[in-house]
C-alpha cells in the first residue's frame, strides 16, 4: 500500500514538472493579463463542474480574500455557488445554461472567464465560454488530455499532460496557487492592492493614525 501512495505522489509530481516546463511563460503572461484586469476595474469569473466546481469556488476565495499576503479585496467569484439560481435555471432552461445564463447576467466586456473543465467537453462549461466571447470577456481554459473542445474555443488554454482526473485537477489548483501569487504580487507592488492589516485597514493609515 505504501508503494501505491509514493507513486501516486511521483505521478503527480511528474505531471505538475511536465506541465510548467512548457507553460511557464504563458502562466506569468496569463497572470499579468489578470492583474490587469483588476487593475482596471473588472473581475474574474470562475466556473466549472464537480472537482472543478470546488476548485472555482478556492480559486474566488483566494483572490477575494488573500493568498500571501494581507491586501486590499479583489474582484472575483465562482458561478458554481448559488443553488437557488443554478438550480431554477436548471430546471427552467436545462443544465447547459446553467453557466452561461449566469455569465449573461454578471459578467461585462473585459472581465476574464476561467473555465475549468478537466475533459475539455462539459456542454455548461462551453456554453458558458460561447457567451463570455460574445460579451467581450477574455476566456480561460483549465483541461488536460487532448484539450477536448474548451482548448479550441478560449483565448488561452492550459492542458494539463495526463489522462487521469485526479491528476489533472491537482495540477490545476496548483495552476491556481501560481496565478494567485503572481497576481497579488503584481498588484501589491504596484500599488494598485496595497498590503493591509489583520484589523483590515491600510498598514499606511495605520502608521497614520
Amino acid at each position: 500500500m505504501q508503494a501505491g501512495i509514493l507513486q501516486m505522489f511521483r505521478e503527480s509530481a511528474t505531471v505538475k514538472l511536465r506541465f510548467v516546463a512548457e507553460a511557464s511563460a504563458r502562466i506569468e503572461a496569463v497572470a499579468r493579463e489578470m492583474a490587469e484586469v483588476l487593475r482596471r476595474g473588472g473581475k474574474l469569473l470562475f466556473l466549472g463542474n464537480g472537482g472543478s466546481a470546488a476548485d472555482a469556488q478556492h480559486l474566488a476565495a483566494e483572490f477575494v480574500n488573500r493568498f500571501l499576503v494581507d491586501r486590499k479585496a479583489l474582484a472575483a467569484l465562482a458561478l458554481t455557488t448559488d443553488t437557488s439560481v443554478l438550480t431554477s435555471i436548471g430546471n427552467d432552461r436545462g443544465m447547459e445554461q446553467i453557466f452561461s445564463r449566469q455569465v449573461e447576467a454578471l459578467a461585462r466586456p473585459g472581465d476574464l472567464v476561467v473555465a475549468i473543465s478537466t475533459s475539455g467537453n462539459s456542454p455548461d462549461v462551453l456554453r458558458a465560454v460561447e457567451a463570455a466571447r460574445r460579451l467581450g470577456c477574455r476566456t480561460i481554459g483549465l483541461t488536460g488530455g487532448s484539450g477536448g473542445a474548451l482548448a479550441k474555443v478560449v483565448d488561452d488554454a492550459f492542458v494539463v499532460p495526463s489522462q487521469e482526473t485526479p491528476r489533472i485537477q491537482e495540477t490545476h489548483i496548483t495552476l491556481g496557487h501560481a496565478l494567485c501569487a503572481l497576481v497579488e504580487d503584481l498588484l501589491v507592488q504596484s500599488g494598485d492592492a496595497p498590503s493591509v492589516s489583520q484589523d483590515g485597514r491600510d498598514r499606511d493609515e495605520r502608521r497614520s493614525g
